[in-house]
Parts: C-alpha cells; sequence; structure tokens
C-alpha cells in the first residue's frame, strides 16, 4: 500500500515515526491493525493492550502519540480508558505528554459510543470496517491536531444530542462566557468550523488565507479550552452556535 507524498517525505527526512498503540481484546484484530500500520514507514505500533486497564498500564511507561482504541472491552472498556489516559496526560504524569491523542474504534455505529467517546476527550471515532486508507489517514490527521469523526456519525450524533448537550450546567455557562471572549471574526470561523468545513474551505468563503485561518483556528481551540476541532463543535452545539 503506497502512502501519501508529503508522508513518506517525513519518512524520508529521518523524523521519528508516529508511534501507535493499539487496545483491543481481540488479537487477531490487533495483529491485522499492526501489520497494516507497521507497513507505513511514517508509522509504528509501540504498545499493544487487550483492555482498558492493560492499556493505562502500558502507556504508563511506553511513550505513544496516537491510540487506537476499542470500546466494547471486558474490565475497564474504551471509553473509561480514554478518560483516564487523557486526564494522566493533561497533568503530565505519564510518558505521554499532553499531546497525547485517541482514535476510538468500534463495530458498533451508535449515538451513544461516540458521544460519550467525544465526552471522554477522543480525538477521533472510526468504525472497524473503514477502509484501511481511512484508518491510517485518521491516525495521521488526529497527530497533526485535527480530529476525525466517522463520516456516518458526525452530523447525525450532534443533532440527536443537542438538547442534551444545550442543558443547563457550570460546564455549559464557561463554555458560553469563552465564547463571547471571541472577535467578531473569531466567531466567523468558529461557526464555519462547527458546521464541518476545512481550513481552506473556511479560507475560501471568507476570502482569507489558510494561515490566517490556521492562526484564527488556534486562537479559537486557546479561548475555548478545546483540544481539538470536535471539542469545539461540541462547545458550539452547546451554546447555540449551530442547530440541529
Amino acid at each position: 500500500m503506497s502512502i501519501p507524498a508529503a508522508d513518506a517525505e517525513t519518512a524520508r527526512a529521518g523524523q521519528e515515526p508516529i508511534r501507535v498503540a493499539l487496545v483491543d481484546d481481540q488479537q487477531l484484530v490487533r495483529g491485522g491493525f499492526k501489520m497494516l500500520i507497521n507497513s507505513q514507514p511514517d508509522l509504528e505500533v509501540v504498545a499493544e493492550a487487550g483492555n482498558g486497564q492493560e492499556a493505562v498500564n502500558a502507556l504508563a511507561v511506553v511513550r505513544a502519540d496516537v491510540v487506537l482504541m476499542d470500546v466494547r472491552m471486558p474490565g475497564m472498556d474504551g471509553i473509561e480508558a480514554t478518560g483516564k489516559l487523557l486526564a494522566r496526560a493533561a497533568r503530565n504524569g505519564g510518558p505521554e505528554g499532553p499531546d497525547l491523542k485517541v482514535v476510538v474504534l468500534t463495530t458498533f455505529d451508535l449515538d451513544e459510543y461516540a458521544l460519550s467517546a467525544i465526552q471522554a476527550g477522543a480525538s477521533g471515532f472510526l468504525l472497524k470496517d473503514a477502509p484501511p486508507e481511512e484508518l491510517l489517514e485518521a491516525i495521521r490527521t488526529v497527530y497533526r491536531g485535527d480530529a476525525v469523526i466517522a463520516p456516518s456519525t458526525t452530523r447525525r450524533l450532534l443533532d440527536h444530542v443537542a438538547p442534551l448537550l444545550r442543558a443547563p450546567s457550570p460546564e455549559v455557562s464557561r463554555h458560553a462566557a469563552a465564547v463571547d471572549t471571541l472577535t467578531a471574526r473569531e466567531r466567523e470561523v468558529f461557526t464555519l468550523i462547527a458546521q464541518g468545513l476545512s481550513n481552506p474551505e473556511i479560507a475560501a468563503t471568507l476570502f482569507l488565507s489558510e494561515a490566517t485561518v490556521k492562526t484564527h483556528v488556534g486562537h479559537i481551540l486557546a479561548k475555548l479550552n478545546a483540544r481539538d476541532r470536535v471539542q469545539a463543535v461540541v462547545i458550539a452545539y452547546e451554546t447555540g452556535i449551530v442547530t440541529p
């Protein structure tokens, strides 16, 4: 399988490959993912685990950049493990550091799993039957700081849970206050992010350069204290910036 030219150039430049951890209770599934990932010069599997607790333990001693996390596993499931890993990463209490990213994988295209994964801090949500190229690109995408959610899930999920997201709570109030700090231009960009537009699409819509859009996106995420675009989109639904 070939890889995008940009990724091949990165690998050839001698930079360290993206370090990936696999968490799935089916060894055959882990083996297949491992072969696929290790076939790419810019990716490397550095840890494997059969459930959430094993993942938390393994990543206490091994540094990973991206975790592919199954949802349904015995003992600690993938949602709980995601929350624990990202909380520890935010405290810098493990080798993974604050930039650890999680892509949740499941065979179940169900809203409840997707929402739980996002609320736990996952940067991605994909179905296990996604094409191999889509899985590989998801790893690279979240590593770069963007977010990925299964297209079949994104809009349906957020439209379905929008009333729940907008229920009054201290967190929603904090997010609303943060949104109020955005400049007029940042609010425009934020709205387009929430509608699912990419940086190039936002640039074309607002007649801005991509570099300018990228700067705005960085400022927006910082002001909202959002890990990535997925978290920003959830905040947009919570605060009524976008509605179903």
